[in-house]
């Protein structure tokens, strides 16, 4: 077959493989233990399996609503509102989501422009910035930095200009484990107080927190309510990221332009699950227990390798834990994790490909949504390096 690339202009020239792909794949071929990529390897519940099996076996098989079915939004919308006092109407303001990159991809095709400007907190999730290209908009970032990776919002508040159409924030945060406090929340909002910037909130480890913190969720600051989306995962919540499945709430003003684009995107989501996860939904119990059940998971984790030559400060939330090799080699972050992934046989992702400059404090990321078996193979290895 003949090429014809004289005729194709890229629109992400400078797009790469994603990095959980590099690390996954590169894991698989020298068989070693991947804690890189960001999936549990336990089992998700017997319960909701059932209630989807059985949606299937009834002949819920063919497409669902566009917007989801609306048992699901209505169960969506009363979970929201029994966690944070606020209510969505499930009609026009909630909208079911092949998983959340679907939903940020969409939320920003929607609303970016060519010149657009959207601001980002690096590290970041990989699909943020090439989602604002695509639509000719241009990212500016604000670099979070370690070992604490708090927020500078004066540096936010002098990169805000007439040009600022969206602001991308993620909490808990991946790939750092930190979380935004009330502060964060309200600095924000002084930020946006005066302006039409849209707030994108991707809080898909909403339930993953830890240390008696409380979640700081944009619907619970009114002033940002009103302009924000809210980004939310069932494959997070319930250990099942292969079934893509999530949410957006928004206002109506702002989820009629979603559903506009989303209609064209994917039109609806997988109807057996949606199903499944309207019934799994009215018991609270089911998503109540993340906290402590992720938790002594951190810190079974952390217990193990307390010993080991590594660095760290315990995650905030997610589950996901940094560990600093700086007593251990000088050697780049993407390096370092190639050489633990080929001689060691652990996998892991450096932090220095989420940052536009390629800042590298030495610290690697490692997902802790293991069984315990696993978590002590791992523990085995580190403490040897």
């Amino acid at each position: 077959m003949s090429a014809i690339n004289n005729a194709i202009i890229s629109k992400l020239p400078n797009a790469q493989t994603s990095i959980f792909a590099v690390m996954s794949g590169l894991a698989a071929k020298e068989k070693a233990l991947n804690l890189s990529q960001g999936f549990p390897n336990f089992k998700t519940s017997e319960t909701l399996i059932n209630l989807v099996s059985s949606a299937m076996k009834n002949g819920v098989n063919q497409y669902a609503p566009m917007p989801g079915i609306f048992s699901l939004r209505e169960a969506i919308a009363e979970k929201t509102e029994n966690l944070y006092q606020v209510k969505y109407n499930p009609d026009t303001e909630i909208t079911v989501t092949a998983g959340a990159t679907q939903a940020i991809f969409t939320i920003i095709a929607a609303f970016i422009n060519k010149d657009d400007e959207v601001i980002i907190f690096t590290p970041a999730y990989d699909c943020y910035e090439p989602s604002v290209e695509l639509f000719g908009g241009k990212v500016h970032s604000v670099a979070l930095k370690a070992p604490n990776y708090k927020t500078d919002w004066q540096q936010v508040k002098s990169l805000v200009n007439a040009k600022t159409k969206m602001i991308i924030i993620n909490t808990p945060h991946n790939p750092t484990g930190s979380i935004l406090q009330k502060e964060d929340l309200i600095s924000l909002q002084n930020i946006v107080k005066d302006s039409n910037i849209i707030i994108l909130s991707d809080e898909v480890y909403e339930h993953i927190i830890f240390d008696g913190e409380t979640h700081q969720s944009v619907v619970l600051y009114p002033k940002l309510v009103k302009r924000s989306f809210i980004v939310k995962s069932f494959g997070k919540t319930f250990h099942h990221t292969g079934w893509k499945s999530g949410y957006v709430a928004a206002p109506a003003y702002l989820m009629t332009e979603f559903r506009k684009a989303h209609q064209f995107n994917v039109f609806c989501v997988n109807h057996p699950i949606q199903v499944g996860l309207a019934q799994f939904l009215k018991t609270p119990d089911n998503y109540l227990g993340l906290p402590d059940f992720y938790q002594q998971k951190r810190d079974y984790f952390l217990s193990l390798i307390k010993d080991s030559r590594f660095e760290f400060k315990p995650a905030g939330g997610t589950y996901f834990q940094l560990l600093s090799y700086k007593n251990i080699s000088d050697e780049g972050d993407y390096d370092f994790a190639v050489r633990l992934t080929k001689e060691k046989k652990i996998a892991s992702i450096p932090i220095s490909v989420f940052y536009k400059d390629k800042y590298d404090a030495k610290m690697l990321r490692f997902c802790f949504a293991k069984t315990e078996e696993t978590l002590e193979q791992a523990a085995t290895i580190l403490n040897k390096i």
